[in-house]
């Protein structure tokens, strides 16, 4: 985006996208998908794109502690008072879900939630995600992406550019669950649907438990 980019990259990435995420992406409907993801969580977790925290209250006990990774230093501005509210150590890591400062087998847990439309390279991050992971662990994921109907999937890809600008990324075409499975994963479970009152273009939902396959 040549026109504004200063002020893309800078205003509005830091600024107003974060204030947006907190608008459309914490209603009611939304906040009951987020605890029903999170419940598997245990022990030491690893979440990519971590946003704004919207996650935070939805952490069972298991929990014992998160590294939260998130490249833009605004969201992680406003999820300040949720990371202090939490009642759990956070570690905040900036950059990017490809390449992750850990050793490998670091987490019990790790959870993606409307993140992997995002990344720069979704099979990068899912490789990385599986190199992170002890032996039995999971991945937690809440993903929108590329639905099953052909009209629904022509205007997804029709709107995908626009969808870039305005959400800092977002893609609305990637086959979330076929990422996962073709990334060394297997699901425990897998639901995907619509959900109600988002148009279907941005509402074709993936909830799922995977956990890497052997190798």
């Amino acid at each position: 985006m040549r026109t504004g980019s200063g002020f893309y990259s800078g205003f509005y990435r830091r600024r107003v996208f974060p204030w947006l995420n907190d608008r459309f992406c914490a209603d009611e409907q939304l906040q009951e998908l987020r605890a029903e993801t999170l419940r598997p969580a245990r022990g030491r977790v690893l979440e990519i794109g971590f946003g704004t925290g919207l996650n935070l209250p939805h952490y069972p006990r298991q929990v014992e502690s998160l590294v939260a990774v998130e490249p833009n230093a605004g969201m992680y501005e406003r999820a300040r008072p949720r990371i202090a509210a939490a009642g759990l150590p956070v570690e905040a890591i900036g950059g990017g879900a490809e390449a992750i400062p850990m050793p490998d087998a670091s987490f019990d847990t790790a959870v993606s939630v409307l993140t992997l439309c995002t990344v720069a390279d979704p099979v990068r991050a899912l490789a990385e995600l599986r190199r992170l992971l002890r032996p039995g662990g999971r991945l937690l994921l809440l993903e929108h992406g590329l639905a099953p109907e052909p009209g629904v999937a022509r205007w997804q890809r029709r709107l995908n550019r626009l969808e870039r600008v305005l959400a800092c990324g977002c893609n609305l075409d990637r086959p979330v669950a076929d990422l996962v499975h073709g990334s060394g994963f297997r699901f425990e479970t897998l639901r995907r649907f619509y959900a109600p009152g988002i148009p279907r273009t941005h509402g074709w939902l993936t909830l799922g438990c995977a956990r890497p396959t052997a190798s």
